[in-house]
């Protein structure tokens, strides 16, 4: 059994194997574009194409040994391809920035998918899940789901590497406590960035404010049309 300072966090693990998985996803790149082999070489770029898929896959759904047992295939396919001569590349190591995202989350629609999905581009994604109370507080009414279901069906997103419950006295206290290097809007929360920016370097955080563009394109990407929707086809005297 390892001591405290021999064991490596869950946390930690997820880290490191996020940042290899970025490494080697770099290197893939540009090994494509220096690529001088023939068919038979370019089907081991392929095969190195299918190892990071899988070891993405598998950090996705929690999975990190396995995933980085994959990477590690592919990080091996590469280094013999370019000692072969038939590419060439640089390995660049870059630690994972902190995503920092918040909401509701409630009767979780393409909308929420499609801002998780964004958000996980930057990095690593730590979701804030709304209290009950502050759901009614900000909205006027209480959420379909509760926060323990919610929490739930959140953390088991891919896209998101950790999910916990927002503070019930400060939106900004999750934030002391990640740390984040970047925090991403989705397009219609009614949150100023400058006003956000502001309030984070009084409190001492410095940090990237982001906003997503546009909303998903699709029919019912809102918990509110979902509702209406529900009423309207099953309510109606």
């Amino acid at each position: 059994m390892c001591s405290a300072e021999e064991c490596v966090s869950k946390e930690e693990l997820a880290a490191r194997v996020k940042t290899y998985i970025d490494m080697v996803e770099k290197a893939l790149a540009e090994a494509k574009q220096t690529f001088r082999g023939s068919d038979k070489e370019k089907e081991l770029l392929k095969l190195t194409e299918l190892y990071l898929s899988d070891s993405k896959y598998y950090f996705g759904v929690g999975d990190f040994v396995t995933a980085l047992a994959c990477i590690s295939y592919a990080e091996g396919l590469l280094d013999s391809l370019r000692m072969l001569g038939y590419t060439s590349f640089e390995w660049r190591r870059s630690k994972p920035k902190k995503v920092l995202v918040g909401g509701t989350f409630d009767l979780v629609h393409p909308g929420h998918i499609y801002y998780l999905r964004e958000s996980s581009k930057y990095g690593l994604v730590y979701a804030v899940v709304a209290r009950d109370n502050n759901v009614l507080k900000i909205k006027g009414r209480k959420p379909i789901l509760d926060q323990a279901s919610r929490l739930k069906i959140i953390e088991s997103i891919k896209y998101v590497y950790k999910a916990i419950l927002g503070d019930e006295f400060s939106i900004y206290k999750p934030v002391e406590i990640i740390k984040p290097d970047i925090i991403v809007l989705g397009p219609d929360q009614p949150v100023s960035e400058e006003s956000l920016i502001k309030e984070l370097e009084r409190r001492n955080i410095h940090c990237e404010v982001l906003r997503l563009s546009k909303r998903v394109d699709e029919p019912i990407a809102s918990t509110t049309n979902i509702i209406k929707e529900v009423l309207k086809r099953y309510c109606t005297a």
